[in-house]
């Protein structure tokens, strides 16, 4: 690839979020606080996703746009608790669009409580965002976390009129992206710039950062179905093939790897299955025509455009933690 990648650890998101370390650990509190509900199934699940091990980086990253604008009060920490809320409510939806057995290594929840609970769940945490949004008197941002959920919601929509489409364009996948991941990351930054009152340019700055930050980790994202390690990964390697998605790698893999690459993708999309004889060749033909380094190229430069975005900012901690969550989306491993 042509910038050096090194394997993140862990400990290396830790020490990013460490300035809002303890604001995080009270959006886990909150998360637990508001799932509770008479209907004792909902607590349950609602806890074992918790317990999942997911990244927080959406929460994170609204706490540090707080912060980086002045912003010290516990608004944030609520807000912060919505958008988790907002993704999880997208996570257990896709997972049965997606017929995705697993989920961060442990069994997706419809796995384990069937399809029409999970639905039930799904909407439920949605509302319960909405409703949680609304204790605030802030139109504005409710307005705002409105619109990019139902942005993301057109872009699981438009996601599966291209499902199965090996004639997908680039600009197309693109557009899916920005709907299903970027809007909500550029949500995120900019709910912080409100809490704290920045300026406007500001605030276009902190969008654009959150925007070209949600497209390099959606890029990264769909990559590592292709590089990564299927234990580090937590779920089958190649998933994405298996449901039909077309992601960049492949659509470049489509545009150069010639009457071989075509025959093996159209099948492989076509049956929803990939042997393993189906994915050595894939592999190498990746490997052939660059395509993966193409595809993390391209997420490189979304993180460029979204650190120089910072220059609006003075230096300081903040800015140095948002700036270092860019570099981590490039390095992450799962």
């Amino acid at each position: 690839m042509s910038e050096t990648v090194h394997k993140a650890s862990p400990t290396d998101l830790a020490q990013i979020f460490e300035p809002v370390r303890t604001d995080l650990e009270r959006v886990e509190q909150e998360y637990v606080r508001q799932v509770e509900s008479r209907v004792q199934l909902i607590p349950q699940i609602g806890r074992y996703i918790s317990g999942s091990g997911g990244k927080r980086v959406r929460p994170a990253l609204l706490l540090m746009a707080a912060r980086l604008t002045g912003y010290t009060g516990d608004r944030a920490v609520l807000y912060a608790s919505v958008v988790e809320f907002i993704h999880t409510a997208t996570l257990v939806h896709d997972d049965i669009i997606d017929e995705a057995e697993l989920r961060r290594g442990r069994m997706a929840v419809h796995s384990r409580w069937g399809n029409d609970i999970t639905v039930l769940l799904g909407d439920y945490l949605y509302i319960k965002s909405m409703a949680m949004a609304l204790t605030q008197d802030s139109l504005d941002i409710i307005r705002l976390l409105c619109d990019v959920t139902l942005r993301m919601i057109e872009g699981e929509l438009y996601q599966l009129t291209k499902n199965g489409d090996v004639e997908i364009s680039e600009e197309e996948h693109l557009e899916i992206i920005r709907r299903k991941t970027a809007f909500l990351f550029a949500g995120c930054a900019k709910i912080g710039g409100l809490l704290g009152n920045a300026a406007p340019a500001q605030l276009d700055a902190l969008w654009e950062y959150g925007y070209n930050l949600g497209i390099a980790f959606q890029l990264v994202d769909d990559l590592l179905d292709y590089t990564a390690d299927e234990n580090v990964l937590g779920k089958p390697v190649g998933s994405d093939l298996r449901e039909g998605k077309v992601t960049l790698p492949i659509i470049t893999l489509m545009q150069q790897g010639g009457p071989r690459a075509d025959q093996v993708i159209r099948r492989v999309v076509s049956e929803r299955t990939v042997s393993q004889e189906d994915w050595r060749e894939i592999k190498a033909l990746l490997d052939e025509t660059r395509a993966c380094e193409l595809a993390y190229d391209q997420a490189v430069a979304y993180v460029r455009k979204a650190q120089a975005e910072l220059a609006q900012f003075p230096p300081g901690r903040e800015r140095e933690s948002l700036h270092a969550l860019a570099e981590y989306v490039l390095l992450r491993d799962r």
